[in-house]
């Protein structure tokens, strides 16, 4: 294999192994409107919020308005 064909290989295997590691997510709130994420929001205990990322920013939502979060499948 030469040069160039070795590297796209590892772009595509790491490109690969990124997307597998994602859990998309739904979060349903309280006042009924619903969110979609790329990864499971995480709960800060220290401030009491998810967190999770939308459009490169960093989003937080109250523990208390979220009704649900699921896993899209």
């Amino acid at each position: 294999m030469n040069l160039k064909t070795t590297t796209l290989a590892l772009i595509v295997t790491g490109v690969g192994v990124l997307a597998g590691c994602s859990t998309p997510s739904t979060v349903h709130t309280r006042d009924g409107s619903q969110v979609f994420t790329a990864d499971k929001p995480q709960y800060n205990e220290d401030t009491g919020f998810y967190e999770y990322e939308k459009d490169g920013q960093k989003v937080q939502v109250n523990k208390d308005d979220v009704k649900s979060i699921e896993e899209v499948k």
